[in-house]
């Protein structure tokens, strides 16, 4: 399988992918906890159908430290005790935030709420921005059909 276009070959794709990798980094960045990151970015790619991103992140996750018990059950965390409160939360939020055409406004004031306990307002805005960027890098890579399984941790720096 081939993608339908070489995102990092065309001059247009990759001028954009520069300046989306760039908005990235303040993600990266932020006070938001590196696990959280992870976690957030895997379940986002799982509701999204993007096999490159989960493909990515679970790699990246792993290199971190992740173990595979959590890799395993992010699809089903709602039932799974190994995720903190916190992290719990913040997936709540991502699901809502990447579900948007199932939930008529969006992110609701519960999820909200209860992400509020866990995170201070910067950690907030940086999961607001990541579940955005994953979106986008996801549907990217979807519409492209850019295959999985290749991807090597640390691949793009």
């Amino acid at each position: 399988m081939e993608a339908r276009i070489n995102y990092l070959g065309n001059p247009v794709a990759a001028k954009f992918i520069k300046h989306i990798v760039s908005a990235g980094k303040a993600v990266h960045d932020s006070p938001l906890p590196a696990a959280t990151q992870e976690l957030v970015k895997i379940r986002v790619s799982q509701i999204n159908g993007c096999a490159y991103c989960v493909d990515m992140h679970t790699k990246e996750a792993t290199l971190a430290g992740e173990t595979s018990v959590r890799l395993h059950l992010v699809a089903a965390w709602r039932e799974a005790t190994v995720f903190t409160d916190a992290e719990r939360a913040a997936l709540e939020v991502a699901e809502q935030g990447t579900r948007l055409a199932d939930a008529a406004g969006g992110v609701g004031d519960d999820a909200w709420a209860n992400a509020a306990k866990h995170y201070d307002e910067d950690q907030l805005a940086a999961l607001v921005s990541l579940v955005a960027l994953m979106n986008a890098f996801n549907r990217m890579n979807v519409m492209v059909q850019q295959p999985a399984g290749d991807y090597q941790p640390g691949q793009f720096g």
